[in-house]
């Protein structure tokens, strides 16, 4: 069990009233890690331990951001083996998994440490004589990042690196569902020397969630918000940014389609559908959740991926045959069993799955979807994923696009040209052609539309998003007044 303290000011805290919380192993039901379950009180300390922070670290040359962030990317790679350990107890997902957290979030802190002397601005042409007006970007504060379970390495890192690159100091809300590995993340960054407060991790209890994310928003301090979970919880903190004029970032849920044309090479759409619905058990906000296919070539695809999918066997993490790991908890797999049951009540062919044991849920297909199923609006966030047949291009653009949804996509065809053109017209931020919905890199704008969330993660896109951009004059000469 992973005994896990917050981080605030650059020392190791209990909560101030004394309480914790445990997170439980979906898989063994044991305790995983044990927390402190923080107070009002412990968040605002945590705002101002970041607040007092921000003078020094904003002033500190780019260069040496650049050196310290650096360093916490060397020391994430090297403490790859405890992240994999922690995070497998605490979500039950594969050690590939999490190997693979490791190496992109670590790659997130490269590419920001590279974006510190990218933080440029402008000279903009003024009608004003002798005057020299610029555009300049500054750091903006503190920046508070709540970051999701499913990625958690990933997703923690990436809620902090860019506004730390920019010049911010951040708070850390960890997820009540991994907050040891959250709190991991702390202290790589502390330990690579930081400063005492430009890093602060902030873990509470379950129930306790609401009031500690509506405290950490309403803190004056705060001027940024990012957030990455799902669209409900995510109206709720635009809600609170809002009420307090503050920007926010929201990363949030989605359903996303692979559409097959009819001239697809279908084995490297199984492959990619497969890794796509069935990578971490489905818990991806990329995970693909809907095949669009056309009806001519639908049943050889259905054939084809059922196949691939009686080799993916979930299991036990630890399992020397699984392919797949758990789910997060008894609870998420039993809201997707009831989904996929109530499609099957309404007429669709269920492919795969079979009997739950716990948290582990097998690779399921469902086919022959229709609007009147529950699954087919709701995101799963499961191993699931359904079969939607269509006859025209035109036609699967509408189903595609036919989703409160619109963060990642991805379209099969030999034609490039008619890929491209279909491409276009999904209404989503990421869209792949001839590859997974599943995919993500460091320096590219990450963000969807739609009840996917607004405003872009990755590297230059980011910039905007944690910096404040100010115009200054200089008047070089002398200024005539009209009075």
């Amino acid at each position: 069990m992973n005994e896990v303290s917050m981080l605030i000011g650059g020392k190791d805290c209990p909560a101030s009233g004394g309480a914790t919380f445990e997170r439980i192993d979906p898989v063994t039901g044991g305790v995983a890690s044990r927390a402190p379950a923080a107070t009002l009180a412990d968040a605002d300390a945590a705002v101002e331990a970041a607040a007092a922070a921000f003078p020094a670290w904003s002033a500190l040359r780019p260069t040496e951001r650049r050196a310290r962030l650096l360093k916490a990317a060397d020391l994430m790679d090297a403490r790859a083996g405890a992240f994999i350990e922690c995070g497998m107890a605490e979500t039950g997902a594969m050690a590939n998994w999490y190997g693979f957290n490791v190496h992109l979030a670590a790659n997130m802190l490269r590419e920001a440490a590279a974006m510190t002397t990218q933080i440029d601005g402008s000279v903009i042409p003024t009608d004003t004589p002798d005057n020299i007006a610029l555009a300049v970007r500054q750091p903006c504060g503190v920046v508070l990042g709540i970051a999701p379970w499913n990625a958690p390495v990933i997703l923690g890192t990436r809620a902090v690196a860019m506004p730390l690159a920019c010049g911010n100091t951040v708070v850390l809300k960890a997820s009540e569902a991994c907050p040891a590995v959250h709190r991991m993340i702390g202290s790589v960054l502390q330990d690579a020397g930081l400063g005492d407060g430009v890093v602060n991790v902030v873990t509470n209890a379950p129930d306790d969630a609401p009031a500690i994310v509506e405290r950490l928003i309403a803190h004056p301090a705060v001027r940024r918000v990012n957030f990455t979970g799902s669209t409900h919880v995510g109206r709720i903190i635009a809600m609170h940014a809002a009420r307090h004029l503050k920007p926010a970032l929201l990363e949030l849920g989605g359903k996303a389609p692979v559409l097959v044309l009819e001239d697809a090479d279908l084995d490297a759409a199984v492959d990619a559908i497969a890794f796509g619905a069935f990578f971490n058990q489905g818990q991806i906000c990329m995970s693909t959740e809907r095949v669009i296919a056309h009806r001519s070539v639908a049943d050889a695809l259905v054939d084809k991926l059922a196949e691939k999918a009686r080799t993916l066997v979930a299991g036990a993490p630890t399992a020397q045959d699984a392919k797949l790991g758990a789910m997060v908890s008894a609870q998420a797999a039993q809201r997707a069993t009831a989904l996929v049951q109530d499609a099957r009540e309404h007429g669709a062919k269920v492919l795969g799955g079979g009997t739950l044991t716990g948290a582990i849920m097998q690779p399921t297909i469902v086919d022959g979807v229709l609007p009147a199923m529950k699954l087919y609006a709701e995101e799963s966030f499961a191993p699931v994923v359904t079969v939607l047949r269509v006859d025209t291009d035109d036609e699967a653009v509408k189903v595609a696009n036919d989703s409160e949804f619109g963060l990642s996509a991805a379209v099969f065809s030999r034609d490039i040209a008619r890929a491209m053109s279909v491409a276009k017209r999904v209404e989503s931020g990421i869209c792949h052609i001839n590859g997974p919905t599943v995919h993500d890199e460091a320096q590219m704008p990450f963000g969807g539309v739609k009840g996917s969330g607004y405003g872009r993660f990755g590297s230059k896109a980011s910039i905007a998003e944690f910096t404040d951009l100010r115009w200054i004059t200089i008047q070089t000469g002398p200024r005539h007044y009209p009075i």
